[in-house]
């Protein structure tokens, strides 16, 4: 395992660098809210400091009001929670009803599954017309994003990216909060003949087929199948639902790892195990009830352990049993790949098998990492969103009785939050628009910007690593002041 972790580091210690970062954060919000023109369209990723957009998709708008309400979460100051509510109710109802995206979990769940949260929290003033109203944006969105929907051959299916029916992206597990949240509000998808559809068996089917499609386990006939390693797309032929082949449209390759679709897979994998676990068993039984669980992939013996509650006297159905194992196996296999494949100091570089790789120091893991190297960037967004999967994994496995592998996961994220919450990484200079530096958006499309004098993209920020620096800043902070454990889901206290 490369990264060093320091078994006594705690959230506690790194509240000085949280805070300074919410400093900094501050300044940074503000600066975009004065001088972003809505015209321009949606906020990217940073060139030469400034943010800029990128028209693929309107998938980081998201990420922009919801950074203020993060921000009001973290200190209190009324005009950020102003500028993330206002510009989610002028603005967001779009995202709400997106068909041809995958990405409604990062766009309504990062704004109004957050201010549904902070009124349940009573950090907001209670207003039942806007709960109502947060409430029927979040049960449109599951059910929208439930919409889009591809059947493979066994009967199961799984949400399709904006690329088309045949492709299943790993980023798309963390739009699956959308459908959580609105079945947990108790909505479900109408179809043709008023057909009722279940948002919790396409979430349970979605996130086992992610498992099953673009995590690899070690064990198939695939030569490149290494336990842990993501693909950032299967790819189904839609006649017939078979698979035909693994691609990647971020990463170098469909055979190497990009590493932030790993992060995606971790951290999706361990909020959906906390949301998955407040659900009756035997909603969970009947909702994977079309799901082959007979043969979960292998976890490895030296885990030892069992995801029913060891406290619990009362055994899960073997149906949900499976289930968590196979959920289980998965979010373990991509924690333990990122452990082996990151730098000393918890930063992976953007694709474990990058053609320029082998210029690098020939044991380059073994030291921290260096943004401004000359042949590969690495990938800040990256870190921050496997250091909040590993802090949720963590708390998960010890929930569940498995201490000892669960504190191991904790301190890594932490140890990655440390990394982060400084320099280089985080950004100290108030010209630069960006909150967390040298991330990546799309090595292959050539969008990053190379600065002069460098040979590749470093220096720069993206809307979805700032918010997730923030995230993850913010899940520390609140552990800190006691406040409620952070998820999702929290905007919606007991089940619909």
């Amino acid at each position: 395992m490369p990264l060093r972790i320091d078994p006594a580091l705690t959230a506690k210690k790194l509240l000085p660098r949280i805070e300074r970062m919410f400093e900094l954060s501050a300044q940074k919000i503000l600066g975009i809210e004065k001088h972003w023109k809505p015209s321009e369209g949606t906020p990217v990723f940073t060139i030469r400091g400034r943010y800029t957009s990128r028209g693929w998709t309107e998938w980081t708008q998201g990420f922009q009001f919801g950074s203020a309400i993060l921000q009001f979460d973290a200190t209190g100051e009324e005009k950020f929670l102003d500028i993330g509510r206002s510009n989610t109710i002028e603005r967001m109802a779009t995202h709400v009803s997106h068909t041809g995206v995958h990405d409604h979990g990062f766009n309504n769940i990062s704004t109004y599954g957050n201010l549904l949260r902070l009124m349940h929290e009573g950090k907001m003033d209670w207003d039942d017309r806007e709960k109502d109203f947060y409430e029927l944006a979040l049960k449109i969105s599951g059910a929208v994003q439930a919409g889009r929907w591809t059947t493979i051959a066994d009967g199961t299916g799984f949400i399709h990216s904006f690329n088309g029916a045949h492709s299943l992206f790993v980023d798309t597990l963390r739009s699956g909060r959308s459908l959580a949240v609105a079945n947990r509000l108790g909505h479900v998808l109408r179809g043709e003949q008023d057909i009722t559809i279940s948002l919790l068996q396409r979430l349970l089917e979605h996130v086992v087929n992610t498992a099953r499609f673009n995590v690899f386990h070690g064990h198939s006939e695939d030569i490149y199948d290494i336990r842990g390693r993501t693909a950032h797309e299967a790819v189904f032929n839609v006649a017939n639902g078979s698979l035909r082949c693994r691609s990647s449209q971020q990463g170098f390759s469909p055979f190497t790892t990009w590493t932030r679709g790993l992060a995606w897979a971790l951290c999706g994998f361990a909020e959906q195990l906390e949301f998955l676990h407040t659900v009756p068993p035997g909603q969970l039984a009947q909702g994977s009830s079309q799901i082959d669980l007979a043969k979960p992939p292998r976890v490895r013996a030296k885990q030892g352990r069992r995801a029913s509650n060891p406290k619990s006297s009362t055994a899960l159905p073997l149906r949900v049993q499976e289930l968590f194992d196979r959920l289980e196996g998965a979010a373990l296999a991509t924690a333990d790949f990122y452990l082996a494949h990151c730098c000393t100091d918890g930063i992976p570089m953007w694709d474990t098998g990058a053609p320029g790789l082998h210029r690098l120091p020939s044991r380059y893991l073994d030291s921290p990492s260096n943004p401004w190297n000359a042949w590969e960037p690495v990938d800040s967004s990256a870190a921050a969103i496997a250091a909040q999967g590993f802090l949720r994994l963590g708390n998960y496995l010890k929930t569940r009785g498995a201490a000892k592998t669960g504190t191991q996961y904790r301190q890594a994220g932490l140890a990655i939050a440390r990394t982060l919450l400084d320099e280089p990484y985080l950004s100290t200079k108030p010209q630069h628009q960006g909150l967390l530096l040298h991330s990546v958006y799309h090595r292959p499309n050539g969008w990053d910007h190379v600065a002069p004098g460098q040979k590749v993209p470093n220096g720069e920020s993206s809307m979805w690593g700032d918010y997730h620096l923030r995230e993850l800043a913010l899940m520390l902070l609140r552990e800190t002041r006691r406040d409620p454990y952070l998820t999702f889901f929290g905007g919606v206290p007991s089940a619909g």
